[in-house]
């Protein structure tokens, strides 16, 4: 009896673990964007008799439910999902939620380099998803985050793109891909065009620090922080290979792009690959017909039996030599061996063809056209980026990241004087390492920790030449940069973020950050009264913010401090800043400071109506900001046969920014809405005296309004873009001798006029792998300069673009 009883008891456990192993069907819930696991999603049955929540790595056993019984998906991020349990088993046990369009549920990553609800983030972070992005069909990088309607974006050439946040640009922001940090040691005052580097159609969502960002950041992110975030590869999750991509077409009228790009992922159960190419061919910009003649290009240099020549342009409104072609390359791959560890590799290169610094082009001298050729090389960047994660349940941490990047930049600046036979070259060359340690710990549901560690180490390789282009003779020149100088960043942060109760969040930081430079002075051509410049010095930056979430309301505000250390551009630099100007090396400098303080109001009325409001003020002191100077007691020296007025980069001045930022979303039904986004800045820069004078990056108000129709397929926007104008008076001193870039007002002064464009867009789903996008951009062929822009916009564009999903 006791043998039969225990017969049976082995069988009912081998009975038990067979009708497990059979029926037990663990799926997984993750993000159709970004393929995240998502945890603590409520799954449940049409009555909630039955359900239970995914765990930490969004996993979930469903056997408690029955083939054709509809599972509902909730999670208060995201867009609920029912779908029945046979649907998921054919779908390779994975079930992907839709992030919600609720502002407030999305879920974002810059503030801490970790996901958080964006509700308990107490700064303002501009969302652009890869809906967004692949609905605005993006030129560039650039129009990516100018689409956006909350950034503006000035351009020097149509191969360019330099965003301006809340009065600050260039290298006081910072730039981000897949985390690592993109500013080098050479990142300008001026502006700078890098952004356009990152393929627009390989940007899976885009995040916008809109303020500082230094305590997880670090140097230069005193205005903003822009993220941007590659396409991620999928796994299969079980025994069957996947294959899945992209292929798409984009044609715009006013200069003939020609653009396609193909991206497709293969994936495993623990690996997958994703491989992304994009080329595209842009030719002469075309400005609209209906504005300031100012703007026009009656005439242009061109070679003639070897000689320079100035001739008519047959068509004023075609800006020649601004066409250029730009080629992207991404290779990522992911390794997922366990439910602890993920590696992932991402590879990115990106070069384009030679294109004309536009703006130079246009400048004259004597009566004449200045310059008979004046071109950046190609611009080339590489990035391998190594990212390790293990996810634990320790002391010390729940999930750890380690962050290994090498970035190659290259760029060259061309230019000849009209009918000059010398060509000048310089070269320049940036090799960047860096590492990350990033830390996340929740120690209770009310306290989480984010801290890590970073390491940058930056070199400089800096060649300059004159070319006869005549004989080909080739004699030294001196360089932009001095060869072989190198930058270095070491720092340690800590942000807490604390939940007084479920409506009310507090997050705090602090980080050091230790910035060393070497840099030795070649004397050959300038009699510097130095010959090398070290930089040993350090900074604390600190922040405190809350958000409150009162019914139908959040409230934030913030308070920070934030920093930028000179870099080799700002201590070693030699170059013609403008005509009649040249800067020189000062080796003098120490880090300015920012104190900021941001204070934000969201208002949902009824179900249909958001308002929102941000007030922002930030003072930045000691500020590296280009003035008059001397060298070797001279004011004056001679460069590129011209005597030049002598500047530098120097600690001299004191700048004020401060703003408001508003928008509004109403919504008639599920299918129309508009919204309306308005930036007012406004800035000041302290001269020595005491005297205040407008400041160079503060932007026009900028603002646009949107009228938007969808149903299931069709996505229609009638939109206009506005910005205000820039007087005279307004103007900043270092743009006022910038007259060719502006137009005239009655008294002949330079200023920026507003403008105002009509446009139309709309997206049509053919099916549910092919999509239509087309837009018809100027629709009244208004000709206008955007602010502080070298090149003139363009005029009316049609613009198409084809999407098929395999």
């Amino acid at each position: 009896m006791k043998y039969s009883n225990k017969i049976k008891g082995i069988a009912l456990i081998i009975s038990f673990i067979f009708s497990t192993a059979l029926f037990g069907q663990e799926i997984q819930v993750k993000d159709i964007v970004n393929d995240r696991n998502i945890s603590n999603v409520g799954v449940y049955n049409a009555d909630q008799s039955k359900g239970g929540i995914t765990n930490a790595y969004g996993k979930i056993d469903i056997s408690m439910f029955s083939d054709d019984e509809k599972i509902t998906f909730q999670h208060i991020s995201y867009l609920p999902s029912t779908k029945t349990k046979a649907e998921i088993l054919q779908n390779k046990n994975i079930v992907y939620l839709i992030r919600s369009s609720d502002e407030l549920s999305e879920i974002v990553i810059s503030a801490s380099k970790w996901q958080q609800n964006k509700k308990e983030v107490p700064k303002k972070i501009v969302s652009i998803s890869s809906q967004d992005i692949a609905y605005s069909s993006p030129q560039t990088a650039a129009d990516l985050l100018e689409k956006s309607g909350k950034i503006f974006v000035q351009k020097s050439q149509l191969g360019g793109g330099s965003p301006m946040i809340r009065g600050f640009s260039t290298n006081r922001l910072l730039l981000s891909v897949d985390g690592v940090r993109m500013n080098n040691a050479i990142f300008r005052g001026g502006n700078i065009q890098n952004v356009i580097s990152i393929d627009p159609f390989n940007v899976n969502n885009t995040e916008v620090i809109l303020g500082p960002g230094s305590v997880i950041y670090g140097s230069d992110a005193v205005g903003g922080v822009m993220n941007f975030y590659t396409k991620t590869p999928k796994l299969s999750w079980n025994e069957e290979t996947i294959f899945s991509g992209s292929a798409g077409l984009r044609y715009a009228s006013v200069n003939t792009e020609k653009t396609g790009h193909i991206d497709f992922n293969i994936g495993i159960k623990k690996w997958a690959f994703l491989t992304s190419i994009s080329h595209s061919d842009f030719d002469d910009l075309r400005m609209g017909k209906n504005g300031d003649d100012a703007y026009l290009r009656p005439e242009y240099v061109t070679t003639i039996n070897g000689e320079d020549a100035v001739v008519a342009n047959g068509n004023p409104l075609i800006q020649k030599f601004t066409g250029y072609s730009q080629l992207n390359v991404a290779q990522r791959i992911k390794l997922v061996p366990d439910d602890i560890w993920e590696f992932d590799l991402g590879l990115h290169y990106s070069t384009t063809s030679n294109f004309p610094r536009y703006d130079r082009l246009l400048q004259y001298r004597d009566g004449s056209l200045r310059y008979g050729d004046w071109h950046y090389g190609p611009q080339k960047w590489f990035m391998g980026n190594f990212q390790t994660q293990k996810k634990g349940n320790n002391t010390y941490y729940d999930n750890v990241k380690f962050t290994n990047a090498y970035q190659r930049f290259e760029e060259s600046r061309n230019s000849r004087l009209f009918q000059d036979v010398i060509l000048n070259v310089t070269e320049e060359k940036v090799d960047a390492i860096s590492s990350n340690l990033d830390f996340e710990k929740t120690f209770n549901p009310k306290t989480k920790v984010f801290y890590g560690l970073e390491y940058v180490y930056n070199k400089v390789h800096s060649n300059a030449f004159d070319r006869n282009i005549d004989t080909g003779e080739v004699t030294a020149a001196p360089s932009r940069y001095p060869d072989g100088a190198t930058w270095q960043s070491m720092a340690a942060y800590a942000s807490l973020e604390y939940k007084l109760n479920p409506k009310f969040t507090i997050q705090s930081g602090l980080r050091y950050n230790h910035i060393l430079i070497d840099t030795d002075f070649d004397t050959t051509f300038f009699p510097f009264p130095f010959t090398e410049a070290t930089t040993n010095t350090g900074a604390f930056t600190g922040s405190v913010g809350f958000s409150w979430l009162p019914k139908n309301w959040q409230i934030t505000a913030n308070i920070g401090t934030a920093f930028r250390a000179p870099n080799i551009d700002d201590i070693g630099k030699v170059f013609d800043s403008e005509p009649g100007s040249v800067v020189v090396p000062n080796p003098n400098l120490t880090p300015e400071h920012a104190y900021s303080a941001e204070f934000g109001i969201q208002k949902r009325i009824g179900s249909s109506f958001d308002l929102n409001f941000t007030a922002f003020y930030t003072i930045l002191d000691d500020a590296l900001i280009r003035k008059d100077f001397s060298l070797n007691g001279e004011t004056e020296i001679l460069y590129n046969g011209e005597l030049s007025n002598v500047q530098a980069i120097q600690n001299a001045s004191k700048v004020f920014t401060y703003g408001f930022e508003f928008g509004f979303v109403a919504k008639f039904n599920k299918q129309t809405k508009i919204t309306a986004d308005l930036t007012i800045p406004r800035g000041e820069e302290e001269q020595a005296d005491g005297t205040k004078v407008p400041l160079r990056h503060i932007s026009p108000i900028f603002g646009n309004v949107h009228f938007i129709y969808k149903n299931e397929r069709l996505k229609f926007d009638i939109f206009t873009n506005y910005n205000g104008s820039i007087t005279y008076e307004n103007l900043a001193p270092s743009e006022r001798s910038k007259a060719y870039l502006y137009a005239t007002d009655d008294n002949g002064n330079p200023y920026a006029p507003s403008w105002f464009t009509l446009n139309a867009k709309s997206s049509f789903e053919i099916t549910d792998k092919i999509n239509l996008t087309a837009s018809l951009e100027n629709i009244t062929d208004q000709r206008y300069r955007t602010y502080s822009s070298g090149i003139t916009a363009p005029g009316r564009n049609l613009i198409l673009g084809l999407n098929y999903d395999f």
